[in-house]
C-alpha cells in the first residue's frame, strides 16, 4: 500500500509539471496567433482542439459528451454548469463545438499566464466582493453574448466539495436576460474524482460525463430567479441520468 501511495505521488508530481508546461506553452502560442491574426476565434479553438485534450489525456480522464445536438450552436448561448473541479474547464472547452469564453472569478486574473490569456481572449472576471463592480462586469458579459459569443458561467459561485449541485446564484442569469440569449444547462459528473479539490494536486483516472440539457429561452422567462431554478433542476436531473 505504501508503494502504491508513493507511486501515485510521483505520478502526480509528473502530471503537475506536465500541466504547467503544457498550459504555458499553448498560452504563449495562442497569444502569438492572436497577435498575428487579430482574431480570438483560432486561439480559442486551439484550447478546444489541442490544450484541453492534452490535459484530459494526461490525467487519464475519459470524456463522454451527451446532448450536444440539442443546442443550436449557430446562435450565441449562455451555458450554466455545475462545478466540481478545475478540470471542468478542459471538459467544456473540448465538448463545445464553437469558440467558448468564461465568466471567471477575479482571483484567476492573478494566476500567471492564465490571467493574461483569459484577458486576451475577452473573458470576464467578476469581483464578488463589490456589488457595483460585479454589476458592471455582468453588463460586459451581456454585451459579449450580444456580440455573438458563447459564454459559460458556473452559477454555484464555487466548486461543490461533495458533488451535489449547490444553489444557483440568480445574478448570473441576468446576463442571458439582458442579452436575449438562451440558457443551456450543462451537467458535469465525475470530474471531482479525476482532479480533487484539496490543496494537493491529486489526479486519478476516471470518466467525466458532460451532458447538455434542453435550452431555456430567456425571452420566455422574464424572472431570473425562475430561470435559475429551472436550470438547476435540469442540471440535477441530467446528473442523475449520468450517474
Amino acid at each position: 500500500m505504501a508503494i502504491s501511495r508513493w507511486s501515485w505521488a510521483v505520478l502526480n508530481v509528473l502530471q503537475l509539471v506536465f500541466t504547467l508546461v503544457w498550459t504555458a506553452g499553448w498560452i504563449l502560442l495562442a497569444l502569438l496567433v492572436l497577435l498575428l491574426t487579430r482574431s480570438r476565434r483560432l486561439p480559442l479553438r486551439m484550447a478546444a482542439r489541442c490544450w484541453a485534450p492534452g490535459l484530459l489525456r494526461g490525467s487519464g480522464a475519459r470524456l463522454v459528451v451527451r446532448g450536444v445536438e440539442r443546442v443550436d450552436w449557430s446562435r450565441p448561448q449562455v451555458l450554466v454548469a455545475n462545478h466540481q473541479s478545475m478540470i471542468d474547464i478542459c471538459a467544456l472547452f473540448r465538448a463545445v463545438p464553437v469558440p467558448l469564453q468564461f465568466l471567471l472569478k477575479q482571483e484567476l486574473s492573478k494566476v500567471p499566464f492564465v490571467g493574461l490569456y483569459a484577458r486576451a481572449m475577452g473573458m470576464i472576471f467578476i469581483d464578488r466582493g463589490s456589488a457595483r463592480e460585479a454589476s458592471r462586469r455582468m453588463h460586459e458579459a451581456a454585451d459579449l453574448v450580444r456580440a455573438g459569443a458563447t459564454l459559460c458561467i458556473f452559477p454555484e459561485g464555487t466548486r461543490s466539495r461533495d458533488g451535489d449541485v449547490l444553489p444557483f446564484k440568480s445574478g448570473a442569469f441576468q446576463v442571458a436576460l439582458d442579452a436575449g440569449a438562451d440558457v443551456v444547462p450543462v451537467a458535469i459528473e465525475g470530474s471531482g474524482k479525476v482532479l480533487s479539490l484539496g490543496g494537493v494536486f491529486r489526479v486519478r483516472p476516471g470518466t467525466i460525463t458532460l451532458t447538455f440539457g434542453t435550452p431555456l429561452p430567456s425571452v420566455d422567462i422574464a424572472d431570473r430567479q425562475t430561470l435559475a431554478q429551472q436550470a438547476r433542476e435540469q442540471v440535477i436531473a441530467l446528473k442523475r441520468e449520468a450517474a
